[in-house]
C-alpha cells in the first residue's frame, strides 16, 4: 500500500449504528481499545437535549441513553441508517414509523428537528454523526493527553458512494481529518489477521452482524497481505431490527392480554424498546428470560416471559436473509465453503446463538472463530490502518486490498446500466469505457452516473450527472468519448469525460450528490458544532460552579458544626470557672474574654 504517511497518531473509530469504539496503535505493536469517562470500552450512539426547561443540554452516550424513556422525543439514535439516504427512501420511510423522534424532509435528505434554547433546530444525520464521533475524538485525546486530528473511520462494506461521502462529511464537522474509509468486515479481519501466524496463508470469511447493518466479506491474507475478495451485505438489516420484531411481538400481547394499545405511547414505546433490548441480549447465554417494566402504561406494570426459541421464531426470516448473503458472496468470491479456513464473527449481534448454530451447519460443522471480541473488533482493525498510514506508528508489517461493495457506470441509450467498474473490483482503481455520440451534429454529451446491480439505471442509484459541451460535430458514432472511472481506497468516486483526439474534457468528484453536503454547508457545520462544542463546556463550567459552592456549604456547614461545638464546649468551661472563681482579679477576667473571642476569630 504505497500512501503518504501522515504525521502523528492516526485512531480508528467504529461508528456504529447503536454503539462506537475507538483505538489506537501503541508504538509496542499492541492495539489500544480506549475507555470513556464511564470507563465503558463501547460507547452508545446516542444524542439527547434535556427539555427546554432543564436548559436543553446536549448529552451524549451513556447519559442521553440512560434518560431515553424520559425524554423520547429528544433521544436521537440509529441515526446511521439515516446518513447519505434520500427522504423519499422506501428504507427511510419505513424506519420513521418507529422513531420517537421527529423526522422532517429538508431539501430531499431527512433530518431531525428539535427545539434547542428555545430555537427550532434542524440537524442533519451527518451533524448528529459528528456528535458522537466529537465524543470519540474527546475520548482519545483524553487518553493520549493531546489533541487528535487523524483517523480511520469504517463503514458497512455495502454503503454507496453517498453513504460513505456523507460519512467523511460528518468526520469534517467533528474536527477529523478522515484519512481513509475502510469496510468494516475488512477491519475486522484486520483484527483477526493480527492475531494469526503471519507466514499462514488462509482463507476467511467474516460475518459482520450489528446494530443496524449487516456485512459479509470474503477475504484471502497470506504473509500479511489481505486480499479482499468479494462483499456483500445489507446496510439496513441488524439487532436494531431484531428489538422491533419482539416490541411488535409485546405490542400485541399488550393489546390482546391487557386491552391497552401503546402503539402511539412514545414513553412505552421508549421503556418497552429498552427492556426487549435488554431480554436479547440475555437470551444469548439464557433459554429464558423475563421482560419486567414498572408502570409501563397508566400505572400498568408488565411482567412476562420471553423464551430463546420465540425469539428465534420471531427473527428466522432475518437471520435466513443473512446466509442467502453468505452464499451469494461465496459465488462472488469463487469459493467454496471447503475452502474457508476461518469464520470471523463482527458485530455485537453476532453473539446470538442461533446464528452462530445456521453458520455452522451452514459450513458443514465448521465453529466459527471466538479469537476476537465482536464488539471491538471493527475499531480494532481500522486502529491497525491507522498506523500502516502513520509516520509515528509501526504498520505491523500488513498491506490491505479493498473491492468496491458496488458495480459503477452510466446510461447508455433505452436507460440501460453501462457497467465501467464491476462490483468487487480491488481498489484503487481507474477503468474506463468508449462511448459514440448517438445523433448527427451532436456537440454535447449528458454523462449520469450510478451505482447498482440492476441492469436499468432506473433500478441502479444515481450519484450525479454532468455535461460535456463543445464536443466536435459529426454525423452520429463519428466523435467518440472517453469516460473514465477513478475510486480511491475510500471507495469515493470521481468521473471523466474525454473527447478522443482533443483537449475536451470535464471531470468531476462525486460530492455534489443532491443527498450530500456543499462545501459552505460543511463549514457552517463545523463552526455550529464548535459554537455547540464551546455551549457544553459553559454549560459544564456553570455545573462545575454549581456543584462546587454545594461543596463549599457542606464544608462550611461541617466546619461551623465542629466549631460550635468547641465553643459550647469553652462556654461551659467559662461558666464553671466563672462560678468557682468570683474573687478573681480583674486581668483574669479579662484573659478569660479573650479566650473567648478567639474563639470567634473576634
Amino acid at each position: 500500500m504505497a500512501d503518504k504517511k501522515i504525521t502523528g497518531e492516526v485512531i480508528g473509530i467504529d461508528l456504529g449504528s447503536t454503539f462506537s469504539c475507538v483505538a489506537v496503535a501503541g508504538k509496542d505493536r499492541t492495539i489500544e481499545i480506549i475507555a470513556n469517562d464511564q470507563g465503558n470500552r463501547t460507547t452508545p450512539s446516542w444524542v439527547a437535549f434535556s427539555p427546554a426547561y432543564a436548559g436543553s443540554e446536549r448529552l451524549i452516550g451513556e447519559a442521553a441513553k440512560n434518560q431515553a424513556t424520559l425524554n423520547p422525543r429528544r433521544t436521537i439514535f440509529d441515526v446511521k441508517r439515516l446518513v447519505g439516504k434520500k427522504f423519499d427512501d422506501p428504507e427511510v420511510q419505513n424506519d420513521l414509523k418507529y422513531l420517537p423522534y421527529p423526522v422532517v424532509e429538508r431539501d430531499g435528505k431527512p433530518c431531525v428537528e428539535l427545539e434547542v434554547n428555545g430555537e427550532l433546530k434542524t440537524f442533519t444525520p451527518e451533524e448528529i454523526s459528528a456528535m458522537v464521533l466529537g465524543k470519540m475524538k474527546e475520548t482519545a485525546e483524553s487518553f493520549l493527553g493531546k489533541q487528535v486530528t487523524n483517523a480511520v473511520f469504517t463503514v458497512p462494506a455495502y454503503f454507496n458512494d453517498s453513504q460513505r461521502q456523507a460519512t467523511k462529511d460528518a468526520g469534517t464537522i467533528a474536527g477529523l481529518n478522515v484519512v481513509r474509509i475502510i469496510n468494516e468486515p475488512t477491519a475486522g479481519a484486520l483484527a483477526y489477521g493480527a492475531k494469526l501466524d503471519s507466514k499462514r496463508k488462509v482463507n476467511i470469511l467474516v460475518y459482520d452482524l450489528g446494530g443496524g447493518t449487516f456485512d459479509v466479506s470474503v477475504l484471502n491474507i497470506d504473509n500479511g497481505v489481505f486480499q479482499v475478495l468479494a462483499t456483500g451485505g445489507n446496510t439496513h438489516l441488524g439487532g436494531g431490527d431484531f428489538d422491533q420484531r419482539v416490541m411488535d411481538y409485546f405490542v400485541d400481547l399488550i393489546k390482546t392480554k391487557y386491552k391497552k394499545d401503546i402503539s402511539e405511547d412514545r414513553k412505552a414505546l421508549g421503556k418497552l424498546r429498552r427492556e426487549c433490548e435488554r431480554v436479547k441480549r440475555v437470551l444469548s447465554s439464557q433459554t429464558q428470560a423475563r421482560l419486567e417494566i414498572d408502570s409501563l402504561t397508566e400505572g400498568m406494570d408488565l411482567s412476562e416471559p420471553l423464551t430463546r426459541a420465540r425469539f428465534e421464531n420471531l427473527n428466522l426470516d432475518f437471520f435466513e436473509r443473512t446466509l442467502e448473503v453468505v452464499k451469494s458472496t461465496m459465488e462472488d468470491a469463487k469459493v467454496e465453503k471447503g475452502q474457508i479456513d476461518e469464520i470471523v464473527l463482527v458485530g455485537g449481534s453476532t453473539r446470538i446463538p442461533k446464528i452462530r448454530e445456521m453458520l455452522k451447519k451452514e459450513f458443514n460443522g465448521k465453529e466459527p472463530s471466538k479469537g476476537i471480541n465482536p464488539d471491538e473488533a471493527v475499531a480494532y482493525g481500522a486502529a491497525i490502518l491507522g498506523a500502516m498510514l502513520s509516520s509515528d506508528q509501526d504498520g505491523l508489517g500488513f498491506s490491505l486490498f479493498d473491492v468496491t461493495p458496488l458495480s459503477l457506470g452510466t446510461d447508455i441509450k433505452g436507460g440501460v446500466m453501462s457497467v465501467v467498474v464491476p462490483r468487487n473490483t480491488v481498489i484503487p482503481t481507474k477503468m474506463s469505457e468508449r462511448y459514440y455520440t448517438v445523433h448527427d451534429q451532436q456537440t454535447a454529451l449528458g454523462v449520469k452516473v450510478f451505482q447498482g446491480e440492476r441492469p436499468l439505471t432506473k433500478d441502479c442509484l444515481g450519484l450525479a450527472s454532468f455535461t460535456l459541451t463543445g464536443v466536435t460535430s459529426a454525423p452520429r458514432g463519428e466523435t467518440s468519448i472517453e469516460v473514465t472511472f477513478e475510486v480511491d481506497a475510500d471507495g469515493i468516486l470521481s468521473v471523466t469525460a474525454k473527447e478522443i483526439g482533443t483537449n475536451n474534457s470535464k471531470s468531476l468528484t462525486i460530492t455534489s450528490y443532491k443527498g450530500n453536503l456543499s462545501e459552505g454547508e460543511i463549514e457552517r457545520m463545523v463552526r455550529e458544532a464548535k459554537e455547540m462544542a464551546e455551549q457544553d463546556q459553559k454549560e459544564k463550567a456553570r455545573i462545575d460552579a454549581r456543584n462546587r459552592l454545594e461543596n463549599d456549604i457542606y464544608d462550611v456547614n461541617k466546619a461551623w458544626d465542629d466549631k460550635l461545638a468547641e465553643v459550647k464546649s469553652a462556654l461551659r468551661e467559662a461558666s464553671e470557672w466563672l462560678e468557682e472563681n468570683e474573687n478573681a482579679s480583674m486581668q483574669d477576667y479579662e484573659e478569660k474574654s479573650r479566650e473567648l473571642a478567639a474563639l470567634w476569630d473576634l
